[in-house]
């Protein structure tokens, strides 16, 4: 059987750093990216540990702008 796993991709420009998707993350993946800020001002969350991604979509269910894409794949 198959082991899934994910990767998430983050729409820097358009997220505003509210923290929804950090809190969500059950693996402690997502952080805020520390001091660095996007086109519009803004810090942004980043993929800290993107190999203990499990594909879940938390983090992508609860953004209310949308920003997060979740990717799962299976691996043998």
């Amino acid at each position: 059987m198959g082991k899934i796993v994910g990767a998430i991709v983050v729409n820097t420009d358009r997220c505003k750093g509210c923290s929804l998707c950090v809190v969500a993350c059950p693996k402690a993946v997502i952080e805020l990216a520390g001091k660095k800020v996007n086109v519009h001002g803004y810090p942004y969350v980043e993929a800290i540990r993107p190999d203990d991604c499990i594909g879940c979509a938390a983090c992508g269910v609860v953004c209310p702008d949308g920003c997060i894409t979740v990717y799962r794949k299976k691996i043998d």
